[in-house]
């Protein structure tokens, strides 16, 4: 069974900093491209961030570029995402996601960033 696990969201002033994780288990992480993706109330889930499976190519919305790095442990089967510079609208449910033609899904974690 597939389980995405991911931990380390909270509430946070603007400017602050967060790093996200996802424990993945039961698949061959090492094959599988690695996102977050987040979703704010009333509004459709976006992507953040992914990276490949050896972690080798990265992309990130245009919105987070330069504040959001996105990373990986192969060999603890983990992927991260440092946030930093937050920002209000940065607020969110954020979901960590394994694709290799098939999806599989997290829980979520939520990340409130208000003063």
């Amino acid at each position: 069974q597939v389980q995405l696990v991911e931990s380390g969201g909270g509430l946070v002033q603007p400017g602050g900093s967060l790093r996200l994780s996802c424990a993945a288990s039961g698949l061959l992480f090492r094959f599988y491209t690695m996102g977050w993706y987040r979703q704010a109330p009333g509004k459709e889930r976006e992507l953040v961030a992914t990276i490949s499976s050896i972690g080798s190519s990265t992309n990130y919305v245009g919105s987070v570029k330069g504040r959001f790095t996105i990373s990986r442990d192969n060999a603890k089967n983990t992927v991260f995402l440092q946030m930093n510079s937050l920002k209000p609208e940065d607020t969110a449910v954020y979901y960590c996601n394994a694709n290799a033609g098939t999806l599989h899904w997290g829980q979520g974690t939520q990340v409130t960033v208000s003063s």
